[in-house]
């Protein structure tokens, strides 16, 4: 088995708020050794990368991805046929492993097959782990159906609408047999669902309450869709452990989902691309006000989350051709807490909140997801942030762009 060697590195481990000095030796797609006595830990063939006074950090994972959302249009995801959307997918998937994302979490959407897909090495991929459509009450975040139309919705790809205690049960029950990481519902309202206002929380404590028990019966967790503190309060409340977006949170609400272990996943980044090009999209006002109540708070609630004691984490939530924003979270996220918070948030923090501590580090044991980028990320968040800042990625010891050896695990 051939070693590889990162010689004349800086590196980020995941954790601390200083570079650390390499070398790094990486052994059967793991981190073997870090630091000047990995070059002594070399027993065999190895393969010498020379980093050129480059940094040296974990694969970033993108907590709050959509694989699925070809379009900001939440009738047209749902409506286009899933063979068109799972080759949207895969593309989407591959830009982002490009962007230096070896690891994303779709958290409303993806299924079995195009799972499969990845572990065949069928495309580039990051390690992938769905949800499977998120659930949604009628009338909800993820129904798409606009007031005035008087039409059925059983299902879709990346959301379904299910009410009531035995139908939800059920449905996480399915997810769950089909694969899926963990599982997804909608607490309030949302910036282009039609129908809901943004603050009012979704679902009775009793539908919630049941599918947090399945999950954790499962071994496994909720996440959800909440914006405001009276949504948050009610979701961990009733076991929820990942709070997406959250940008309207308060102290008191920080507090509490501090004292409950439940994580906050921001997603910046959207915000600020609907505000830029949502009219040109075809956003509806009604979207684009929901749109400018939550913006300016978003970076707010991260300081907040911080300030509490709350595990902050890193997600995008880009739509359509807003996938070219993702980088850009990077930086609105670092406007609001520095660097090195932001780049703990995109990878051990995460790793941490989909329960896989052997990613998002660089130490000893680690899966060797890595990226190697100019200059130093804790002072300039722009050599990550910058779409046109060069960068090698890596996938558990593997060059991204080079013939595949072997299927990667999920």
């Amino acid at each position: 088995m051939t070693a590889l060697l990162f010689m004349d590195v800086q590196v980020f481990d995941g954790e601390s708020a200083t570079l650390l000095e390499g070398p790094v030796l990486v052994v059967g797609g793991h981190v073997a050794g870090v630091g000047p006595s990995a070059a002594d830990q070399v027993d065999g063939p190895v393969e010498t990368v020379e980093g050129r006074g480059r940094t040296l950090l974990p694969g970033l994972i993108d907590a709050h991805f959509h694989a699925y959302a070809v379009s900001l249009d939440m009738a047209v995801n749902e409506g286009r046929p899933l063979s068109y959307v799972a080759h949207v997918a895969a593309h989407r998937l591959g830009r982002a492993l490009s962007r230096g994302f070896t690891t994303v979490r779709d958290v409303a959407g993806g299924d079995a097959g195009l799972a499969a897909a990845i572990r065949e090495g069928l495309f580039d991929s990051p390690r992938y782990l769905y949800t499977g459509a998120a659930l949604s009450q009628t009338g909800g975040h993820g129904d798409p159906r606009s007031p005035d139309l008087d039409t059925c919705l059983a299902h879709g790809h990346s959301v379904e609408v299910v009410d009531g205690v035995d139908d939800l049960r059920r449905a996480v029950r399915e997810r769950f047999r089909t694969g899926a990481h963990a599982i997804k519902v909608m607490t309030s309202g949302g910036v282009i669902s039609p129908a809901d206002p943004l603050r009012v929380p979704q679902y009775s404590p009793e539908e919630l309450t049941a599918v947090s028990d399945e999950a954790r019966r499962r071994g496994s967790y909720v996440a959800a869709h909440a914006y405001s503190p009276e949504a948050i309060e009610h979701s961990v409340r009733h076991g929820i452990r990942s709070i997406e977006h959250g940008n309207l949170l308060d102290g008191t609400t920080a507090a509490l989902m501090a004292q409950h272990g439940a994580f906050l996943v921001p997603t910046l980044a959207t915000y600020a691309a609907m505000d830029r090009h949502g009219r040109d999209l075809g956003m509806p006002q009604v979207s684009r006000d929901k749109n400018a109540e939550v913006l300016d708070a978003g970076q707010s609630a991260v300081r907040i989350a911080l300030d509490a004691g709350v595990p902050v984490g890193f997600g995008t939530d880009l739509m359509g051709s807003l996938e070219t924003e993702q980088l850009s979270g990077l930086r609105l996220q670092a406007e609001a807490v520095g660097a090195h918070e932001t780049l703990r948030s995109a990878t051990s923090v995460n790793a941490d909140l989909i329960g896989r501590p052997d990613l998002g580090r660089i130490v000893s044991g680690a899966v060797a997801d890595l990226l190697l980028v100019e200059g130093d990320p804790l002072h300039d968040i722009e050599v990550l942030a910058s779409p046109t800042a060069p960068r090698e990625v890596w996938q558990a010891g593997v060059r991204v762009g080079a013939p595949p050896t072997a299927s990667l695990s999920p």
